[in-house]
């Protein structure tokens, strides 16, 4: 039982990093920030449910330092 749940979560997880890739979150031309960071986590997080038409967005707000 224990082997079954681990390879439905690697598949899972497989599927969601395939559906990152065909977003574009990974490349050369990918802008790195909070947000795409986010973005793409939840992506790869949330695997088949993006093919049911899930399009998981984060908006990140980062404190600015002190002047």
């Amino acid at each position: 039982m224990r082997s079954l749940i681990g390879t439905i979560l690697v598949v899972w997880l497989l599927i969601g990093v395939l559906a990152a890739y065909q977003r574009g979150y990974f490349g050369q031309s990918a802008k790195v920030s909070c947000k795409t960071t986010g973005d793409t986590v939840l992506t790869v997080v949330v695997g088949p449910l993006n093919y049911l038409g899930v399009n998981p967005k984060v908006s990140c707000r980062i404190p600015q330092p002190s002047k």
